[in-house]
């Protein structure tokens, strides 16, 4: 009880840390220790960008990473993540089709598509693999076919329109800029919800690492207990994405770092994860929009330059180990 009690408070500090770094680092200078000494732009920018920027870090940052340690426990399988049943893909060609198609205000339309493509996607997925949760694998499969013609359909709606290629793929690439109070809420609510069902549940996820044979013998319904959490991590995955674009790595990265601190392969970390995943994404914002300031860096490709080569370590950990 001590070990969670002191990984949970550390877990906080450092978000707190974060937080505080995300909003007084850029290019204008605030110091928000000094709130009354701030000018009129200087509040402006803290409360109609800086905040609502890193606030969306949070909550994006917390249901991916929370989501890709359920999906690594619900598959059995470490190198799962959260849009490995089509999320990603059906985000995209929703974004895409919201792009390519859109006569009115993009901001509106491009999370409400994004948030269907990717529910639709994983929705068909589960259709597909008909009696996949005796057999988990089944849906992982039917998953990669549907991200992979949702991926085909992305590329041609793409090449009939060139000239919507570059918002496209600046959203592909993963995007925090368009962050304002209005995406903080509605996104908050979502994964907040999504997040409370799946704490609720952690202390029995564990057992999903057992046969279905051996969690029936410990009072457990693996089914039941999979579809309660598939629904729960990919209603936040899709949240997520359609509120911030796709941004890779950190459902693998962060539950693999947390587990591999604190020694614990168990699912009842499930809330430092996320506070890890929430204080991982704000930094590596933080890090995207400094590091070649005034431009600033797609979020996606600095996550991708950390969890790629933390990604082939896994690979490389796994096959030392199956020898």
């Amino acid at each position: 009880m001590k070990l969670q009690l002191k990984i949970g408070l550390i877990s906080l500090v450092l978000l707190l840390i974060a937080l505080f770094l995300s909003i007084s680092v850029g290019p204008v200078k605030i110091n928000i220790l000094d709130f009354s000494q701030l000018n009129q732009l200087q509040k402006t920018i803290l409360f109609d960008i800086r905040i609502p920027r890193a606030l969306l870090a949070l909550i994006v940052g917390s249901a991916l990473a929370t989501s890709g340690a359920v999906y690594q426990t619900v598959f059995r399988n470490p190198l799962a993540d959260p849009y490995l049943l089509g999320a990603a893909a059906g985000a995209g060609l929703g974004a895409t089709i919201a792009l390519t198609n859109a006569s009115s205000d993009i901001s509106v339309l491009l999370p409400i598509f994004a948030f269907a493509g990717a529910i639709s996607a994983v929705f068909i997925s589960f259709l597909i693999s008909g009696k996949f949760f005796a057999q988990p694998s089944t849906l992982l499969l039917s998953g990669i076919a549907i991200g992979s013609f949702a991926t085909a359909v992305q590329t041609f709606l793409q090449q009939r329109h060139s000239s919507s290629l570059r918002p496209v793929y600046s959203w592909i690439l993963g995007e925090l800029t368009a962050a304002s109070w209005s995406t903080v809420r509605w996104s908050g609510i979502y994964v907040l919800l999504s997040l409370i069902v799946l704490f609720s549940i952690r202390s029995k996820l564990d057992v999903l690492l057992l046969s279905d044979e051996e969690a029936l013998s410990l009072g457990v319904n693996a089914n039941q207990l999979r579809i309660v959490a598939l629904a729960a991590a990919t209603f936040a995955t899709a949240t997520a994405v359609s509120a911030s674009g796709l941004i890779g790595f950190v459902g693998i990265v962060v539950p693999h770092l947390v587990k591999g601190i604190t020694h614990q392969v168990s699912n009842k970390n499930l809330p430092f994860i996320a506070m890890s995943g929430a204080s991982f994404l704000i930094l590596a914002d933080l890090g995207a929009r400094t590091i070649l300031s005034p431009a600033e860096l797609p979020i996606g490709v600095l996550t991708a330059f950390i969890g790629a080569p933390f990604f082939i370590a896994i690979l490389r950990k796994r096959r030392l180990n199956s020898r």
